[in-house]
């Protein structure tokens, strides 16, 4: 009910007047069944427009750091993020991160549509990254096809680091479903995750006409932060008293 509400009620005029955003293709996301939505991932409003203009409510994966914070601040992100379609998933280890595959899995077979952002960041600078397998992993166990989305305007209208979103026309654009039926029971063989993962990057490189780097953007961010020094202290200007005579 909360969901509905807010993209209804609450958040979906706001972001309509704001941004007219329009949808191309949405003939290709199906009436019913399960489905993941592979998207490009410009900025966070992504998880907005995207679940605003398809008519099918979509479950995103989130953090669960979003859900766990308490007191009154804690539960106002819980609401607001469950009624914007997001579900907490532990990614802190190995165990966790198969704990969340299990989990879209599960909601997939429950015939939900569940969107996913397989570059697994946003893009530092709005080329397209390389995808990670567990998309593959997933679609191949829950047997369901994988949807390309483009996303364009969102790292406009909602910058990186910025706190502040500008009103900028949005446009989405849905690819054909990508079926994978013909690797059947063939989820945990690495080449053909990646194999799938691929196919699934290149049909987002010619839907967005982004350029397409063969690195992941995690790996790209961790290489600049380490790259960049960190600011130095002020230096305190030397007084009248101990400058030596």
């Amino acid at each position: 009910m909360l969901y509905w509400v807010m993209k209804y009620v609450l958040l979906g005029p706001l972001l309509r007047l704001f941004f007219r955003p329009r949808i191309e293709g949405l003939e290709n996301v199906p009436e019913t069944g399960g489905a993941i939505l592979a998207s490009n991932h410009l900025a966070v409003s992504d998880s907005f427009f995207l679940p605003l203009m398809v008519p099918r409510r979509i479950t995103f994966p989130a953090k669960s750091d979003y859900f766990t914070q308490k007191g009154f601040k804690g539960a106002l992100k819980r609401m607001f993020f469950t009624g914007v379609g997001q579900v907490p998933i532990d990614r802190s280890g190995a165990a966790a991160a198969q704990g969340a595959l299990d989990t879209l899995v599960r909601l997939l077979k429950d015939g939900q549509l569940i969107g996913i952002y397989p570059e697994g960041t946003r893009s530092p600078d709005g080329r397209l990254y390389k995808g990670k397998t567990g998309m593959a992993r997933v679609a191949l166990e829950a047997g369901v096809p994988i949807i390309p989305v483009a996303m364009f305007g969102t790292d406009k209208a909602n910058p990186i680091g910025s706190k502040m979103w500008y009103p900028y026309p949005i446009r989405i654009k849905i690819g054909k479903p990508l079926d994978f039926s013909r690797y059947h029971g063939m989820d945990g063989d690495r080449f053909i995750e990646r194999s799938i993962t691929d196919e699934v990057m290149y049909a987002l490189m010619e839907l967005s006409g982004q350029e397409y780097v063969d690195v992941y953007a995690a790996k790209l961010k961790e290489a600049k932060a380490v790259a960049t020094p960190a600011p130095r202290a002020p230096t305190e200007p030397a007084r009248a008293d101990k400058v030596p005579s």
